[in-house]
């Protein structure tokens, strides 16, 4: 059992279809689960990858769902349940990251963000929470939060703001669910290569293609962040290896938080 510590889990990972999602998803697997639900608003995607985690014992599945219909959430944990007996796992790893500054973000653009990345997951594990105490599981869920909760680039304004009260739900949520024996924890993701990021920079950027090698000449260890390296940390924390840590919050970046760089000449 050492070595498959999440062979009891049954794992609802939202934005599951790619990128970080899958990677955690992979990851589960790798270290015994199952039983999963992967969640997003690509069916044709989302199911693609549910096949390819569904080999062997592995049952993985898929469900059409966008986190920015709050109405949905709660069903999607209850459909998920209905689909593997149970949920014990929750990561909310769906998220928006549309560009917008304090100077532009317009009304409308800053509602989609927060309702996607960070109303959604707060329902989300309201409803795992409170099956879970209904059925006397002591769960566990992380949040995908996101290194720019610490301030953030000009142009992040509105997702950084989703992020950061994403923080706000994890701690909360960990010290009232505590006494249930429900874990709740987050990651401040830094950059990280997916290919929704490479979209992303290509997009909104004006970057071409291969652009991840400027970048990762730029950074101290010379390369991006990895999924799977985050997918590691991310199982971690929803498994038993984790004992009773909750409500922390782990920067995964290479870059320290209120560090400058060394201005002495001498």
């Amino acid at each position: 059992m050492m070595n498959s510590p999440h062979s009891q889990t049954c794992a609802l990972i939202t934005g599951g279809s790619q990128g970080l999602g899958l990677a955690i998803a992979k990851e589960l697997v790798a270290q015994g689960c199952t039983r999963l639900v992967l969640t997003g608003r690509d069916a044709a995607k989302g199911e693609a990858a549910a096949a390819a985690l569904s080999t062997g014992a592995v049952e993985a599945s898929f469900l059409a769902v966008d986190m920015g219909d709050t109405g949905a959430v709660p069903g999607m944990v209850d459909r998920a349940a209905e689909r593997m007996g149970r949920v014990t796992a929750l990561v909310n790893s769906a998220a928006k990251t549309d560009r917008g500054s304090i100077l532009d973000t317009t009304p409308d653009l800053f509602d989609a963000i927060l309702e996607i990345n960070a109303k959604g997951p707060f329902f989300a594990l309201q409803r795992f929470a409170q099956r879970c105490i209904d059925e006397q599981i002591e769960g566990t869920c992380v949040n995908i939060l996101s290194i720019v909760v610490h301030g953030g680039l000009p142009f992040l304004a509105p997702y950084g703001a989703s992020k950061a009260a994403l923080r706000y739900i994890t701690k909360n949520a960990a010290n009232t669910l505590a006494p249930h024996r429900i874990r709740v924890n987050g990651i401040n993701v830094g950059w990280m290569d997916t290919p929704g990021e490479d979209a992303v920079q290509q997009k909104f950027h004006d970057r071409s293609p291969g652009w991840q090698d400027e970048a990762r000449a730029s950074l101290p260890f010379g390369r991006l962040v990895q999924p799977e390296h985050v997918a590691e940390q991310v199982a971690f924390l929803l498994g038993p290896q984790s004992g009773v840590v909750t409500g922390s919050i782990m920067d995964f970046d290479q870059r320290v938080v209120g560090a400058y760089p060394d201005t002495n000449e001498s």
